[in-house]
């Protein structure tokens, strides 16, 4: 049908981050260059901010966001999964965003989909009497975000404790517990910290040394050195 094939076009361009010509289109889509150039227009038309240009390509503008619609089986189990997985940790703030985003989902959904979405069949383990909220989760996604260092108390295994600014970079979420990976100042290099010894964290003003792009290709790098 058309319409699925318009769709299928303006989630090729979604992928794309840079130019992609209508003959690389035409190829992933299986059609003809001349049917890829008939689809664009009629996209264009009913508003989608595409731009192209002649030997460059074409491309999708950043913030249009294309209503849920047109979901595979496979990716509306994924969705569902990961929002109810989120949505089971003890990060209140992630979690409550995962059920809203799945709530805006399903707003904007036709009733066949919304009903797909409340029958899965797929559900995560959830540890019995469920998780204790950690608060110190949205401060660290929050430096993260903002590039903005922490000043944290920390206690190691015996009960002592350092003051410490740490520039996180990663967050794992592990059964049960959560690692913060993060440049240590005092001890000048990468160190992963248990939320559970977190004795209080503040925000800071103070930035980052370094963009938390490089950080993270720098802890990546260290990591996999120590996996070998």
């Amino acid at each position: 049908m058309k319409t699925e094939r318009l769709f299928a076009v303006m989630d090729a361009l979604r992928r794309h981050r840079h130019p992609v010509t209508a003959a690389q289109l035409a190829e992933e889509q299986g059609v003809s260059v001349r049917t890829l150039y008939r689809d664009v227009q009629t996209l264009i038309g009913l508003g989608a901010p595409i731009d192209g240009e002649a030997g460059v390509g074409y491309v999708l503008r950043p913030g249009f966001f294309l209503p849920p619609l047109m979901f595979s089986a496979e990716e509306l189990e994924a969705l569902v999964l990961g929002a109810r997985w989120v949505g089971a940790q003890a990060d209140e703030g992630l979690a409550g965003a995962a059920r809203a985003a799945l709530a805006k989902i399903a707003t904007a959904s036709p009733d066949d989909l919304r009903g797909r979405m409340d029958d899965t069949g797929l559900w995560p383990v959830v540890l019995r009497g469920g998780r204790p909220a950690v608060p110190c989760l949205g401060l660290v996604r929050q430096a993260m975000r903002q590039q903005r260092a922490l000043a944290m108390t920390y206690q190691d295994e015996s009960g002592a404790t350092t003051e410490r600014d740490i520039w996180p970079v990663q967050l794992a979420y592990y059964e049960g517990k959560q690692i913060v990976a993060a440049w240590c100042c005092l001890r000048a290099a990468f160190r992963n910290f248990r939320t559970d010894r977190i004795a209080g964290l503040e925000l800071t003003d103070r930035p980052y040394g370094k963009p938390r792009r490089t950080l993270t290709s720098e802890w990546f790098k260290q990591w996999e050195q120590a996996s070998d």
